[in-house]
């Protein structure tokens, strides 16, 4: 595996190339760039996001910003399908996106020359970009700027939006401890990205519902650090499935767990991300994001200045969240088809109880819950407030939390990772 020092060597390199090539830049989802008379978009654009596309006059003018390319089969390539369907179903709208975007300073220079260009609204894709964005909100107070995920907020013109994806990873656990118990094993085991309450509020709703379908069953974690890297995912993968594991979930943008399943005898592995990941039979499912009606929504609300900038966290009713085989018009893959049906039926009706608006995340994160130290975490009757969901303790400032998410499930064989 190459080093970081050699990996930042090579990403250096490609920059430079990239710089003095004159290359790069933001292709739009639906048309060319500004400069090129529209057209289909090409199957490869090139990859660095360098140069800041232009908008188009009379136009109200969205981009999008992802950390990695945006056919990248995970995160990404589900964006880029919700800024697809915001172009062809919002009136007066022109988009464009900035791929392979680093976190940090890099970030925060493309959201300034977005800004620059005349930008009305700007998506960031990564949990990383939140305090770039922020910087870059105070410089331009008419600009309207939507971090996906974080927690940060000026309740102006720069806020934070993500779903409820913990139940979608919720009802996968389900799915995962049905099959484990048909399989004889009840071990399971999870590649979680970065220690940031997201991962282990995701890790502890698979965990949840592994419980409602095998009680016997454990799930393992391995922290990688990174949202997108194959060697590492599979790495991390191998590492579950040689460690006993029969089913893995990921975190991250790769299908690595289900190419890893695909290399043995009778395991499985559940992707993320984006509906089209879970292509092998040896995928169980996939929790995946449906960007483009929340994409819309947003867009249409800040073109029309009814949008309130600040906390938004939207459940599975609002048709951004989806679990594969499970929505309209999919089909199961091959390793549900001899699950118990009334597992089976279990998950079919939670889903569609959540589609509805009828189980939320707070129904979800009830009482009681019980951690792997044998303390109870919240009693019987109370539930998770937003705060305790999306805050390590104590909370940031105003977002104070009172349960916090900072604790693993009962059945987690882990320990807490370092907050140091």
């Amino acid at each position: 595996m190459l080093s970081n020092r050699v990996r930042w060597l090579l990403a250096t390199l490609t920059i430079l190339v990239l710089v003095l090539a004159a290359c790069g830049g933001a292709e739009e989802p639906t048309e060319a760039p500004a400069e090129v008379p529209a057209e289909e978009p090409t199957e490869e654009p090139s990859a660095g996001g360098l140069q800041i596309p232009e908008i188009q006059e009379g136009k109200f003018n969205v981009a999008l910003v992802m950390l990695s390319n945006h056919d990248d089969g995970g995160w990404s390539q589900a964006q880029y399908d919700g800024l697809t369907y915001l172009q062809e179903n919002v009136d007066g709208v022109h988009t464009a996106y900035m791929e392979l975007v680093a976190e940090g300073a890099d970030a925060e220079q493309v959201f300034r020359g977005l800004s620059r260009k005349g930008f009305d609204l700007i998506f960031g894709g990564s949990f990383g970009y939140m305090d770039s964005m922020e910087v870059v909100a105070e410089e331009f107070p008419d600009i309207g700027y939507v971090h996906i995920s974080g927690f940060k907020s000026n309740m102006k013109n720069f806020g934070n939006m993500f779903g409820a994806m913990e139940e979608m990873k919720y009802l996968a656990g389900m799915l995962s401890g049905s099959r484990a118990k048909l399989d004889g094993n009840p071990k399971t085991g999870i590649m979680a990205t970065f220690t940031i309450p997201e991962e282990l509020r995701l890790a502890n709703a698979f965990a949840l519902g592994l419980q409602q379908t095998c009680e016997e069953c454990t799930l393992d974690v391995r922290w990688i650090n990174t949202w997108h890297d194959p060697i590492i995912e599979r790495e991390a993968a191998d590492s579950l499935f040689d460690a006993g594991a029969q089913v893995v979930i990921t975190g991250a943008d790769t299908p690595a767990s289900a190419l890893a399943a695909a290399d043995r005898e009778g395991v499985w592995g559940i992707t993320y991300d984006w509906s089209g990941s879970c292509t092998l039979d040896e995928c169980l499912t996939a929790p995946y994001w449906i960007w483009g009606p929340v994409f819309a929504d947003i867009t249409e609300q800040v073109k029309a200045g009814t949008y309130e900038f600040g906390w938004h966290y939207f459940d599975g009713d609002a048709g951004g969240l989806g679990l594969y085989g499970f929505m309209e018009g999919e089909e199961p893959q091959p390793g549900i088809a001899d699950l118990p049906e009334e597992d089976v039926q279990l998950v079919r009706d939670t889903l569609a109880k959540m589609l509805a608006g009828e189980f939320t995340r707070f129904d979800l994160f009830s009482g009681p819950i019980y951690d792997n130290q044998g303390n109870l975490i919240i009693e019987e009757g109370k539930s998770f407030s937003y705060n305790d969901i999306d805050q390590f303790p104590p909370g940031a400032p105003g977002l104070e939390c009172e349960y916090c998410m900072f604790w693993w499930n009962e059945n987690v064989t882990a320990e807490l990772p370092d907050l140091d």
